[in-house]
């Protein structure tokens, strides 16, 4: 369970996040990033030992996948369609 201060805390980025993913997909919401990335609903490590990170996103309808960096930046963000999952 995180603190209330970890849970305002906004979580750092990286600038190909910044630059590239915010500005080509503009429906996403950064809160929803921070979220996915905070509480994740599963995770799996990559080779090159970034994190995957998936949520269900109620308000986008979808399933969430964020990449983190090694030191927890975001770096990348997109709706997984080949995730299915939210309310069943």
């Amino acid at each position: 369970m995180l603190s209330s201060e970890q849970e305002t805390t906004p979580i750092e980025t990286t600038r190909y996040f910044e630059e590239q993913v915010l500005r080509k997909r503009p429906y996403l919401d950064r809160e929803w990033c921070e979220r996915a990335a905070r509480d994740p609903d599963f995770t799996e490590r990559q080779p090159d030992g970034r994190l995957r990170c998936w949520k269900y996103i109620p308000e986008l309808g979808k399933v969430l996948r964020v990449i983190l960096e090694t030191d927890g930046a975001i770096h990348n963000a997109f709706p997984d369609r080949r995730c299915r999952g939210g309310p069943r």
